[in-house]
C-alpha cells in the first residue's frame, strides 16, 4: 500500500456544481474566474502566508459585483467560496491531499489548453494578490517551490528561463501528477515553522576515583 493520503474533496459534486452554474451564468462579469480558476485561485488563499481580507480577494475573484438575484444568493455563493478555501485550510493542516477538480495528465497536450493550466493560473492570481508577502522571507525558497504552478499556468512563457522547463512535456507531466503533494508542501513551508532541534545533552565528565 502507498504511503500518500487520498486526496481530500473540499467541496461536494453539488456544491461545486452550484457554483460552476453561477460562475458560467451572465451574471457575472466577462473577466471573472470560472470555477477552475477560482478553485486554484482560493487553494492559493489556503497557502498564502499572510491572510486576505475577503472583501479583497471577492472583489479579485469577481472582477466586479456579479449580478446576484437576492442577499440570499449572495450570502450562499460566497458562503461556497470562502468554505471551499476553509476546508482546503483544514486539509492541508491535517497533512491532507486537495482533491483538485481535473483529471491529473496533460494528454499531450499544452497546459494552458487544459483545466490544469487554468487551476494554475488561478492559483497564481491568488500569489499576485499579495506577492510581497510569498517571497519577503526566502525568496529563493518560494520561487522554487512556486516554479511549477508558474510553468503549468501559461503565464509566463515570455520569460527565457522558462522556455526550456515548458518545453519538456516529460517534466510537466510528473508535475501534473504531483500537483497535490505541491500545494502541502508550499502550505508546509509557509505555515508550519520548523522544529527546533533539541540540545544536545552535554556529557558529565566521570567523577574521578577519590583516594582512600
Amino acid at each position: 500500500m502507498s504511503d500518500t493520503p487520498q486526496p481530500e474533496p473540499l467541496l461536494d459534486d453539488d456544491q461545486l456544481d452550484r457554483l460552476d452554474d453561477f460562475l458560467a451564468s451572465d451574471r457575472v462579469g466577462e473577466d471573472a474566474l470560472d470555477l477552475i480558476g477560482s478553485h486554484g485561485f482560493l487553494v492559493a488563499l489556503a497557502v498564502a502566508p499572510s491572510e486576505t481580507d475577503p472583501a479583497t480577494w471577492v472583489a479579485e475573484l469577481f472582477q466586479g459585483e456579479p449580478d446576484f438575484h437576492d442577499t440570499r444568493e449572495r450570502e450562499e455563493i460566497l458562503g461556497l467560496l470562502d468554505e471551499l478555501r476553509r476546508n482546503a485550510i483544514a486539509a492541508l493542516e491535517q497533512g491532507q491531499l486537495p482533491e483538485l477538480p481535473f483529471e491529473l495528465t496533460l494528454d499531450d497536450l499544452p497546459a494552458e489548453e487544459t483545466p490544469i493550466g487554468d487551476w494554475c493560473a488561478g492559483f497564481m492570481e491568488g500569489v499576485f494578490l499579495d506577492e510581497a508577502a510569498w517571497f519577503e522571507e526566502d525568496e529563493e525558497a518560494a520561487a522554487t517551490l512556486l516554479l511549477p504552478f508558474m510553468a503549468l499556468s501559461g503565464l509566463f512563457e515570455e520569460e527565457p528561463d522558462m522556455a526550456e522547463f515548458v518545453g519538456d512535456g516529460t517534466r510537466l507531466e510528473g508535475l501534473v501528477r504531483q500537483l497535490p503533494e505541491l500545494v502541502l508542501d508550499l502550505y508546509l513551508h509557509y505555515r508550519v515553522p520548523p522544529e527546533t532541534p533539541k540540545p544536545i545533552p552535554r556529557k558529565k565528565k566521570p567523577a574521578g576515583r577519590r583516594k582512600p
